[in-house]
């Protein structure tokens, strides 16, 4: 792949890579954390994103931060996590989301880490995710697009 290429890739918006908030499963901060376990099981992630009332992306939750919870509180059955919320268990900054307007550039750092990105409007809606994979697509088709004219042109000459 060419360094014009190259450049031209990273700095192109992310939109089309979105999963949007309606494909999405999230969780309401709301929710207890009985819902928020049973939500995780039924969809077998590991991690999901968590949206406030109004559609503000507040943070995601992990199996992890269950089970630390879990342990710290001393309260492992299920009947028990219906008296907490998830909003009790969020880790501040833990994967933040990027704001729409982010280039590829931005997002292939950040997707490095996380399964996921989550991203939000200028008014930190959420608005959906991108996904590690959807990026390893795109750039593997940008590759095989890019090894496909250069075959062709070194026919040609």
């Amino acid at each position: 792949m060419n360094h014009t290429s190259i450049q031209n890739a990273l700095e192109r918006n992310i939109i089309f890579l979105i999963t949007v908030k309606s494909s999405v499963a999230y969780i309401n901060s709301r929710s207890t954390l009985r819902q928020a376990l049973e939500s995780m099981r039924y969809h077998v992630y590991t991690a999901l994103p968590v949206v406030a009332d109004d559609g503000t992306y507040i943070g995601t939750v992990s199996e992890g931060d269950f089970l630390w919870h879990m342990l710290e509180e001393k309260k492992n059955t299920m009947r028990e996590q219906e008296n907490y919320l998830v909003s009790d268990i969020i880790r501040p900054g833990w994967n933040p989301a990027v704001r729409i307007s982010t280039t590829l550039e931005e997002l292939l750092l950040r997707v490095m880490n996380q399964n996921f990105v989550p991203v939000v409007d200028d008014r930190d809606k959420f608005v959906g995710i991108i996904t590690r994979k959807s990026v390893i697509s795109y750039y593997h088709e940008l590759l095989e697009k890019e090894t496909t004219s250069v075959t062709e042109a070194s026919k040609i000459t």
